[in-house]
């Protein structure tokens, strides 16, 4: 299969529109022998000569229209190149940011303003699937599994929140406030308690943080949160109730992507995470 190159091609056209070596040089910022160089290699390549010399003059109408109709192509699929937007799929754990959104997205806005950034929030169970089924880039998510699959950002510490005006006797049910979907670290609590010696029981189930942030602002209940993710008018009564301490789980980074662009993305997405350090990242 004929393939061209395509600076002996513009190197044709310059000479072929200019009539002379010494001004196709000057325009392409080169050298006659290279220029010269260049001519013959694509005269070898397509085994016919294009330029006819005279002592006065220099033709090249052979192959002159195809060879712009060349150059105007490959300099289309070059600017469409520039032009694209780097686009990356980020799934995270609906319950794993909050505040820290805005930030994340103001350092990436700075550092890749061009980038075209798709986020999708779920459960971590189902952000993990989709990045199984290759629907995803990356996914932030929370594993309170032993065996560490992905990067790990920080680690997550939680305990029980309420609000300052919030009552409660250990003689009665402790009544806490709680997300209708699965959490490794929330199912416990219960067991936590019954193992305490202390009753609870379920006064409010909810599908989103901010029915559960209502409640506990309002003084219904507790919840268990993460250190980092509770309610800014709550406060930690974990000693306060004598209430049994919780287990931490991990956040953690998981992508296939290995170009070191969307690399820095990610370190800059996961600087929001206390914990995260750029540098570790680099050898993950």
């Amino acid at each position: 299969m004929l393939t061209l190159d395509v600076d002996s091609v513009r190197a044709f056209v310059a000479i072929a529109d200019l009539k002379s070596f010494t001004q196709a040089a000057n325009l392409l910022g080169t050298t006659q022998a290279a220029l010269s160089l260049r001519l013959k290699r694509l005269e070898e390549r397509v085994k016919r000569r294009l330029i006819e010399r005279t002592p006065r003059q220099v033709y090249g109408e052979l192959f002159i229209a195809s060879a712009r109709d060349f150059l105007e192509a490959h300099e289309r699929a070059v600017e469409s190149l520039l032009l694209a937007k780097k686009r990356l799929k980020l799934g995270i754990g609906c319950h794993l940011i909050g505040s820290e959104l805005q930030s994340m997205l103001e350092k990436v806005n700075e550092f890749a303003p061009d980038l075209v950034l798709e986020i999708s929030t779920d459960t971590s169970f189902q952000v993990k699937e989709a990045y199984l089924n290759g629907e995803l880039d990356a996914v932030i998510l929370r594993s309170e599994d032993e065996r560490k699959e992905g990067f790990i950002l920080c680690i997550e510490h939680y305990s029980w929140y309420a609000s300052p005006s919030f009552q409660y006797s250990p003689n009665e049910p402790l009544k806490l406030a709680t997300l209708d979907e699965k959490c490794g670290v929330r199912d416990q609590a219960p067991m936590l308690l019954k193992r305490a010696g202390l009753k609870s029981h379920n006064v409010l189930v909810a599908g989103n943080t901010d029915v559960i942030n209502a409640a506990i602002s309002a003084g219904m209940a507790v919840g268990v949160f993460s250190q980092r993710m509770a309610p800014k008018d709550s406060i930690d009564v974990g000693e306060l109730f004598n209430l049994p301490t919780l287990p931490t789980s991990s956040i953690e980074l998981h992508t296939h992507l290995t170009d070191q662009e969307t690399r820095k993305v990610l370190k800059v997405i996961c600087s929001v995470f206390n914990e995260y350090t750029a540098e570790e990242l680099a050898v993950y």
